[in-house]
């Protein structure tokens, strides 16, 4: 006999006589606990939308950062990565991007206090949950920063009972998780297709093939015309190194010697990346009784990243403790402190992609033609002061000089260079909780974070750019400060035990100080040295203050009858100092309901379905994060004032430069959402999940107006326009099989969204075009603006491009410079849907995970790939190929779309349609499999529980092409970025 209820599990029994059955409450759905604005809710109650990621999930990832873990995790949070440096935050969007010029990262709360620190302060081991808060009814009680969504980050705690103790220890060794594209790695290939391109211009310059094959072998070695800098080879007296047939003489040999030097070519990438050490210990301890309990943490992270000179080595500690000092006062704190060497290199990130200093740029790039050594002439790598002497291409260090990224070896800088970040940071709050009467609570809680950050930066006075100037030294003391005070009485009552009532008050003001000394000096006395009173030419100061608040009150009713219909209302009143005083004060608000259909009468019958529960919500929020124009992005905190740079000397001041053009009448960017979804579990809850339709409007966006440069700026802040995005979620979890002896879930999300403006400044008349990217009413703001590629003339070979005639007909030149004049805009570059996958399975003591995530339909530019489709011409002569570049144009090989080669070309690679490639990808985000001894075995060894494991992080990527990796961003693609790391670690977890 089955005998089933609602809200109940079913349970099966035979049938006798004076049966007695007690069915279990099958609420474990329902009762999920949900931490939200000022408080928390269970899954059943919230009307809001939210997603759950758990400790057990976030311990099994590798990260520095915490924002990383989030990778396929978490419908409706996409994850950009541009940099993979050990402890750089992840670009985290929640359900797309609201705004053109203003911020667009999440509000993260730590412990219910707003945190503008640096995330990698968080060990990710301390963490007990991260809530994803995504619509209005979850995020308008935070006001100013809550329209790009809310990241509830909780640590951990002690509970009642026996004091527990955890120790984990792993090891691991770090790689390349995106190798480079198919490029040459053949010296000998890359000397014939350099020298087909030099040939080619040389029998389009009007000399005959004898003559232009003796002219191209010498024009080979040199710096003009397409010439790579370096003699390489080796000919016998009277030969040449290549033939008239194009391909290397079999009688040269690799390696040339000038009687000073030696030269032969190095893998750079071999010798550039390095498969490091990544090692990281935690230990816990906790418990507590009926009046007290208590969370020690120790953790210690060394990960030494991919590159010489990178990495990050992180000691931290927290405690967390609340004590009952009556039965109507409760005390507690939270204190973490972290000490922290980030090892990160200069010129490594999307500020830097072509810089000579960028090693992921210059090992991904280089022709396998270059010595990076300087070597003598018995072939020895030369040394200086015992040290390597690294090949810079300068014809300084030795007699080369290469045409590409000459004076650069960021190899020899990463070994030679010192550049370090030394952090202090105390993330700290305490409170106190009041219950006077009974259901009413009252609480003041005071949040702290202070970050104290020495900068610095050592350029070596041995060799490179720094040599020149007797060494260089740069230091900055950076200070952040942030201050949140929170006030908040909260008020539960029941009447009749079917009306419930939650309603809470309070008042928010958060304080923000920025402060900068920073110096430079050259000339180093101790070359190893990197202090400024070591160095004694062209000093330099600077210094800065920034300062930033904010104050809300707010208010939220809560009402549920019967547990089955549910309703919210909240409000806040919001002032940011980032407007004139006029201007600070914005109004923010949500509603929102949900129904459980499944504890109606009329679904009793329906036993297959456990829960069914119909949500809503609408609601506004506001954003005053507006950012600074220009590539850099940094937060303006007064928008409202013309803003100057200091000049002056000799004691008499100078007018001050206007550096930006303020505008007093500058207020809040305003964010109206609505959410409507399903929250179900069927098939005695086996299968979980929800499907949620979202939209979000940004109106008066913060936005920088271009104007003229002639009026002494070149932009000016106002609110004007407004944006939409909206979409679907899906979220979906089932349980394949649960006994005794195993347990295995699989889980899927998916995200589809879409992008539209609505509306622009009215001098633009519909449309702005900044660079290549273009901005239309009625369009999505992730399109761009490009020269389109028309192919390759099969005549010739020379690259074609779109354009019209005068009469307004569309033809193909071969001059971009005319087709710059036609340009055309893409389709959205922004995929059709995202999201991940995994599954998970408990049997027999062992334990497996694994986690990928995707992108489908979207496209994106392929800057990397282009850059290895040159023509071999003197701007990008000495730059590697893609083996592409062998389908290129010949006069046997007429029907391609490759141009031929030819170094006297000026567009044969340059930016178009061309380059756009589909942004689809798999990723394999994160493996585990792990052991867990017999408890029968661990107890002889006065241990609770020990657990080995094996984790793989960033395992692989799949994509259209070999090197790309479309997660940096929605537009575009690099070589040059910091690569993302994949980490194999080996460990064991011990409980006491």
């Amino acid at each position: 006999m089955q005998v089933s209820y609602i809200g109940m599990q079913s349970a099966e029994t035979a049938i006798r006589s004076n049966m007695r059955i007690i069915l279990k409450s099958d609420t474990e759905v329902l009762d999920e606990v949900i931490v939200t604005a000022y408080g928390t809710s269970t899954k059943g109650t919230f009307t809001g939308s939210a997603a759950v990621m758990k400790a057990d999930k976030i311990e099994k990832r590798q990260v520095a950062n915490v924002s990383n873990a989030l990778a396929g995790a978490v419908a409706g949070v996409q994850i950009l990565n541009d940099n993979g440096q050990p402890g750089e935050s992840a670009k985290v969007r929640i359900r797309g991007v609201g705004s053109i010029n203003a911020g667009t990262n999440p509000l993260y709360v730590v412990d219910g206090v707003p945190f503008d620190g640096e995330l990698s302060s968080i060990n990710t081991a301390d963490i007990e949950s991260m809530t994803v808060l995504k619509d209005a009814a979850s995020t308008a009680l935070y006001g100013a920063r809550g329209a790009n969504g809310i990241i509830m980050i909780t640590t951990k705690k002690g509970v009642s009972g026996k004091a527990r103790i955890n120790v984990d220890a792993k090891w691991g060794v770090n790689s390349r998780a995106v190798k480079n594209y198919d490029v040459m790695t053949s010296p000998k290939n890359y000397i014939e297709t350099a020298y087909q391109a030099i040939y080619n211009a040389q029998v389009g310059a009007g000399y005959t093939p004898e003559i232009a094959n003796i002219r191209a072998n010498s024009i080979l070695p040199t710096k003009a015309s397409g010439g790579l800098g370096y003699q390489i080879y080796t000919a016998p007296s009277g030969q040449l190194v290549v033939g008239s047939n194009g391909k290397v003489n079999p009688n040269a040999t690799l390696g040339y010697n000038d009687g000073t030097y030696y030269y032969t070519p190095d893998n750079w990438a071999d010798e550039t990346f390095q498969n490091n050490l990544r090692q990281e210990y935690n230990f816990n301890a906790s418990g507590g009784n009926d009046k007290a309990t208590y969370y020690l943490a120790f953790g210690y992270l060394d990960d030494q990243g991919v590159i010489s000179g990178s990495g990050l080595t992180r000691i931290n500690g927290r405690f967390k403790g609340d004590y009952k000092l009556y039965d109507w006062l409760k005390v507690g704190a939270n204190v973490g402190y972290v000490n922290s060497k980030s090892r990160y290199p200069s010129d490594q990130d999307a500020n830097a992609t072509a810089s000579s200093g960028n090693a992921f740029f210059i090992a991904n790039n280089l022709a396998p033609v270059y010595p990076m050594y300087v070597r003598d002439t018995d072939k020895n790598i030369m040394l200086n002061n015992g040290r390597k002497v690294y090949d810079y291409g300068d014809g300084q260090s030795s007699k080369g000089n290469r045409s590409f990224m000459s004076i650069a070896n960021p190899a020899g800088d990463l070994i030679y260079n010192k550049t370090e970040y030394l952090m202090d940071i105390v993330n700290a709050n305490w409170f106190a909780e009041l219950t006077p009467i009974s259901g009413l609570t009252v609480s003041a809680r005071f949040g702290m974070n202070v970050d104290n950050t020495r900068y610095n930066d050592l350029g070596n006075a041995y060799m490179g750019q720094s040599a020149s100037y007797g060494g260089t030294a740069y230091q900055s003391s950076e200070r952040t400060f942030g201050f949140d005070q929170q006030y908040v009485a909260n008020y539960q009552f029941a009447l009749e035990d079917a009306h419930h009532f939650d309603v809470t008050a309070g008042y928010d003001g958060y304080t923000y100080e920025y402060t900068l000394l920073s110096g430079s000096a050259q000339n180093l006395y101790n070359p190893e040295n990197v202090y400024l009173g070591n160095a004694i030419d062209n000093f330099k100061v600077n210094g800065k203050r920034d300062t930033y608040s904010t104050k809300g009150f707010f208010g939220r009713v809560n009402y549920s009858y019967n547990d089955t219909y549910f309703g919210n209302v909240s409000y806040r009143r919001d002032a940011s100092s980032r407007f004139a005083p006029e201007n600070r004060w914005g109004d923010f608000w949500s509603a929102s309901a949900a129904w459980i259909i499944t504890r109606e009468d009329f679904m009793k019958d329906l036993t297959w379905i456990n829960l069914l529960k119909l949500k809503a919500s609408f609601g506004q929020q506001g954003n005053d994060d507006i950012l600074y124009p220009g590539v850099d992005l940094d937060k303006n905190y007064y928008p409202w004032m013309d803003q100057f740079k200091l000049t002056g000397a000799n004691g008499v001041f100078a007018d001050g430069t206007l550096l930006y053009k303020g505008n007093p009448d500058i207020t809040w960017e305003t964010s109206i959402s609505y959410n409507v979804g399903v929250d179900f579990a069927l098939l005695e809850s086996r299968l979980n999940g929800s499907i949620e339709y979202f939209g979000r409007k940004s109106k008066d966006m913060l936005y920088n107006r271009p104007t003229a440069g002639s009026l002494g700026y070149t932009a000016v802040p106002m609110n004007v326009g407004s944006m939409t995005n909206s979409g679907l979620e899906v979220d979906l979890n089932y349980q394949i099989l649960n006994n005794k002896k195993i347990n295995w879930n699989v889980n899927l999300n998916a995200t589809f969204v879409k992008n539209k403006i609505n509306e622009l400044h009215p001098d633009l008349n519909g449309k702005m075009i900044d660079g290549s990217r273009i901005y239309e009413e009625g369009k999505s703001m992730y399109r761009m603006y490009l020269v389109d590629y028309a192919g390759v003339d099969p005549e010739n070979g020379i690259a074609l491009y779109w354009a019209k005639d005068d009469a307004g007909n569309a033809i193909k030149t071969s001059d971009y410079t005319v087709a710059e004049g036609y340009k055309v805009a893409t389709d959205d570059l922004m995929p059709t849907v995202y999201g991940g996958f995994g599954t998970s399975v408990e049997a027999y003591g062992f334990d497996a995970s694994l986690q990928l995530s995707y992108q489908l339909g979207g496209k994106i530019y392929d800057a990397g790939y282009r850059g290895f489709m040159h023509g071999g011409s003197s701007s990008s002569a000495g730059r590697n190929w893609h083996k592409d570049i062998y389908n290129a144009w010949t006069p046997e090989n007429t029907q391609t779309n490759v141009p031929r080669l030819n170094a006297n070309d000026k567009y044969t690679n340059s930016a178009s349609t061309r380059w756009l490639e589909s942004s689809d990808y798999l990723s394999i985000n994160n493996i585990s499999v792990g052991y867990t001894l017999p408890q029968q075995l661990t107890k002889k060894m006065m241990v609770d529980k020990i657990r080995v494991y094996f984790v793989a992080d960033n395992v692989a990527v799949i994509t259209a092409r070999k090197g790309l990796d479309p997660r940096q961003s929605y537009t575009t693609s690099t070589t040059s970025l910091y690569t993302p790391i994949r980490t194999l670690s080996g460990g064991i977890s011990l409980t006491f």
